[in-house]
């Protein structure tokens, strides 16, 4: 069977296409002649709008969906930057926090040198012990730094103990809580002078041979007396928490507090005192004598030698 063409091909299409052109033409004519056309092109664009908006309505959903979705991604990117920011803030808050305590603390830290102006450097901790049954900690100072064992250890509320080894970098200190740790003291309030050793526990020290007769009472402050010559005077020790009579003993049971934050400084203060052949220089200096006649007229008297500078010297 022959295929029925799907275009057909004759003289009629080209008389339509004649004729369109011709409606065309006469068109545009009377729409530039007479002014009825306007009435007319506005009846129907009337009639075409809805088709129009019909049309449109599929690119304005695209161009909403995309707004859309760019405002959205806009409101994620700046709520990610935001909390970015909230975090940053809260670190720099933190880190400031931190920083203001510690500039508290080294100010009092500072401020807990005795009035002779002893020399210290200060030091911050490294690391604790992790043994239960011993109290030292490493702090980052060593021999390059001038420090030495036996050199004592203090931070703004009181003594820490002493150092024990040393090496280049880095030092170990005994803690004042360690059982195996002892040193003189003596009661600010009136002079009494014991031992007090360590505990094991950060928050006691024992007072040894406290007689039961001694003046000693609770909240009494117990101070370094230098007597050892390791530390030097009046740095706090411990502060007396209890005290207990036995009738049946000769001595009291005296339990202290220590008076430094061993469980919460980070920095601390070695110390410098000085030699004890410093502290023992003769009175009299080279350019001093005592003339006979004085000595004997102060033996007469019975008052103290006084010292006569001779002349030429």
């Amino acid at each position: 069977m022959p295929i029925k063409p799907l275009f057909s091909h004759g003289p009629l299409p080209g008389y339509r296409l004649f004729f369109c052109v011709l409606a065309a033409s006469a068109l545009m004519f009377v729409d530039h002649r007479f002014t009825r056309m306007e009435d007319l092109r506005a009846q129907m664009t009337m009639v075409v709008a809805p088709i129009q908006w019909v049309v449109s309505v599929p690119s304005d959903l695209l161009n909403w969906g995309a707004l859309a979705l760019s405002d959205q991604q806009a409101l994620v990117d700046e709520n990610r930057r935001l909390r970015e920011q909230i975090l940053t803030l809260s670190h720099r808050g933190q880190r400031l926090a931190n920083l203001t305590a510690e500039n508290a603390e080294l100010r009092n830290l500072l401020g807990s040198a005795e009035r002779r102006d002893i020399p210290y450097i200060t030091a911050e901790l490294l690391s604790l012990d992790n043994d239960p049954f011993s109290h030292q900690m490493v702090v980052d100072r060593g021999h390059r730094n001038g420090a030495y064992v036996g050199q004592p250890v203090i931070d703004a509320s009181g003594l820490v103990g002493q150092i024990t080894a040393v090496s280049a970098y880095s030092s170990r200190v005994l803690l004042l809580a360690d059982a195996s740790h002892a040193l003189p003291v003596q009661v600010n309030r009136n002079g009494l002078r014991f031992i007090v050793q360590g505990t094991g526990r950060y928050g006691s020290v024992n007072v040894l041979h406290v007689p039961d007769t001694a003046d000693i009472r609770e909240g009494d402050l117990l101070t370094t007396s230098g007597l050892a010559g390791r530390f030097p005077p009046g740095y706090p020790v411990a502060r007396v928490t209890e005290v207990y009579h036995d009738p049946g003993q000769p001595f009291a049971r005296v339990v202290a507090e220590p008076s430094a934050q061993l469980q919460r400084s980070r920095h601390f203060l070695l110390l410098f005192p000085p030699a004890r052949e410093e502290l023992d220089t003769p009175i009299w200096d080279e350019s001093m004598d005592i003339s006979a006649e004085a000595l004997h007229a102060a033996q007469r008297l019975g008052q103290p030698v006084a010292p006569v500078v001779q002349e030429g010297r």
